[in-house]
C-alpha cells in the first residue's frame, strides 16, 4: 500500500503530468463548445471536475512548495466571494445559481494549479501546442462544410460559408469567439517565436493560420481587437526601450494618450461602427444594455445574484425574461461589464474593474521592467480580454474567465504587494536561517 501512495505521489509531483495538466486544462475549456456539441454538457462538466480534484491532489503533494499566503490574488477572492454572498442576499432574483457559482469557483482552482505548476513559458507553450491544434481542426472542418461537402453542420454551429468569404465559426460556436481565440493565438505564437520555443517554420504556418481564420471569422470585435493589441504593444516596445529613470514619466504620458482615446472613440463612436460595419451588431447591443440598466435601477447595490450564462429559455428567470421580451434569447449581456452589472450590482462590477485592473497594471509594470519579451504574453491577452469583455460577456465564463484567473495569478507572482511589504519590513533577530 505505500509502495502504491508513493508511487501516486510521485506521479502528482512529475513534470509529466504539470505539463499534461495545463495541456488537457486548455484543450477542454478552448474546445468546450464541440466537447459539448459532440458528447453533451454532462461530459464536459466531468471532465471539468476531475481536472479540478486532479489539482487539488497536485496542489496537496506540492504544498510544501507554495505559500498559502501568495496562493490566490486578493483581488480573485474578493470577486468570487461576492459572487458566492449575492446567491444568499434577501433581495437577490429567483435565479441565482449555485451551481454555477462553483463553475466559477472550479474554473478559478484550475487557473490556481496551472500558476503555480508551470511557469510563463511552460504556460504559453502549452497554449500554443492547443491552440494550434484546434486552429487547424477549424480549418478542417470549415474546408468539409463548406467546399468538400458543401452543406452546414448545425450541430457544431458550422455555417459551411469559408468558400464564401466567411463569416466562419471552425470548432468554437460563433464567429466573434473564433476571433478572440485568434487573437489570443496570434499573441501566443508571435511570443513563442520571439522566444525560439518552436522552429520558424511551425511559428509561421502558426501565424499565417491564426491571421487567416481571423480574417475570415468576419468579426467585427477582431478589428478592434487587433488594434488594441497593436497600440499596446507598440506603447510597451516604448516603455521596454526608455531608460529607467525616464521610464515612469513615459507611463503616466501613455497613460494620459489612452484615456483621451477612450474619450476621442466615444465621441466620434458612431463614425467608428459606420467604419467597422457593425452598425446591426452595437445597434442590438445598445438595445440590450439599455434594457439591462433599466432593471439595474432597482437592484443597483443589492444585485440580482449571481447566474453565470442566462438561459432564457426558463419560464421563471427574471429578470432576463423581462430583457428578452418580444422573441428576442440573448444569453448574456453581450458585454462582461453589464453582465457583471446586472448579477453583481454596482458593488460587484467595482470589484471585477479591481480584479483586472490589479491584473493588468501589475503585469505591465513586470513586462517593462524585464528584459525577456516573454513578460508581454500577461498584459497583453488581458488587454485582449478587457477589450472583448466591452463586446461580449467571455470573459466570465469557460474559457475566458480561466484565461483572466491565470492572468491575475501570473501577474500576482510577478508582482505582488505582499513581496513589496516583506521586501520593507525590517529583519528581526533571529529571522534569518
Amino acid at each position: 500500500m505505500t509502495e502504491r501512495w508513493e508511487a501516486v505521489r510521485s506521479a502528482l509531483d512529475s513534470a509529466a503530468l504539470a505539463r499534461a495538466y495545463a495541456l488537457a486544462a486548455f484543450g477542454t475549456f478552448f474546445a468546450g463548445h464541440t466537447i459539448e456539441a459532440l458528447a453533451g454538457s454532462v461530459t464536459l462538466v466531468t471532465i471539468a471536475a476531475g481536472l479540478v480534484v486532479v489539482g487539488v491532489a497536485i496542489l496537496a503533494v506540492r504544498r510544501a512548495e507554495i505559500s498559502l499566503l501568495r496562493l490566490v490574488p486578493v483581488s480573485v477572492l474578493l470577486f468570487i466571494t461576492w459572487a458566492g454572498i449575492t446567491l444568499i442576499l434577501p433581495l437577490s432574483g429567483p435565479t441565482r445559481s449555485f451551481s454555477h457559482w462553483l463553475a466559477l469557483v472550479g474554473v478559478a482552482i484550475i487557473a490556481v494549479v496551472i500558476a503555480h505548476i508551470r511557469d510563463t513559458l511552460q504556460t504559453v507553450r502549452a497554449l500554443g501546442d492547443v491552440l494550434r491544434t484546434l486552429l487547424t481542426g477549424s480549418l478542417l472542418v470549415e474546408i468539409l462544410s463548406g467546399v468538400l461537402l458543401d452543406m452546414p453542420f448545425p450541430f457544431l454551429g458550422v455555417q459551411g460559408a469559408i468558400a464564401a468569404g466567411g463569416p466562419i465559426q471552425g470548432l468554437f460556436g460563433t464567429r466573434n469567439m473564433l476571433g478572440f481565440v485568434a487573437v489570443i493565438a496570434l499573441i501566443t505564437f508571435v511570443i513563442e517565436l520571439r522566444t525560439h520555443s518552436i522552429a520558424r517554420g511551425l511559428g509561421i504556418y502558426s501565424l499565417v493560420l491564426a491571421g487567416s481564420l481571423a480574417a475570415l471569422s468576419s468579426s467585427p470585435t477582431v478589428i478592434v481587437l487587433s488594434l488594441a493589441v497593436a497600440i499596446a504593444s507598440a506603447a510597451l516596445a516604448i516603455v521596454r526601450h526608455t531608460p529607467a529613470e525616464r521610464r515612469t514619466r513615459i507611463q503616466w504620458i501613455l497613460g494620459a494618450l489612452v484615456v483621451v482615446g477612450i474619450g476621442t472613440a466615444y465621441v466620434f463612436r458612431h463614425q467608428v461602427i459606420a467604419l467597422l460595419d457593425a452598425g446591426t451588431d452595437f445597434s442590438t447591443r445598445a438595445e440590450l444594455w439599455n434594457s439591462i440598466l433599466v432593471q439595474v435601477r432597482s437592484h443597483a447595490y443589492q444585485a440580482w445574484g449571481w447566474v453565470g450564462p442566462w438561459n432564457p429559455d426558463d419560464p421563471l428567470a427574471f429578470p432576463y425574461t423581462a430583457i428578452n421580451l418580444f422573441g428576442r434569447h440573448h444569453a448574456s449581456a453581450l458585454s462582461a461589464y453589464f453582465d457583471v452589472l446586472l448579477q453583481l450590482g454596482w458593488l460587484g462590477l467595482v470589484l471585477f474593474a479591481f480584479l483586472a485592473g490589479t491584473a493588468l497594471v501589475r503585469a505591465w509594470l513586470v513586462a517593462s521592467e524585464r528584459r525577456s519579451v516573454l513578460y508581454a504574453w500577461t498584459p497583453l491577452v488581458l488587454v485582449t480580454l478587457l477589450v472583448d469583455s466591452v463586446f461580449e460577456s467571455f470573459t466570465l465564463f469557460g474559457v475566458g474567465w480561466l484565461m483572466l484567473a491565470l492572468c491575475a495569478m501570473r501577474a500576482g507572482q510577478s508582482r505582488s504587494w505582499r513581496e513589496a511589504a516583506a521586501a520593507r519590513a525590517p529583519e528581526t533577530p533571529g529571522s534569518a536561517r
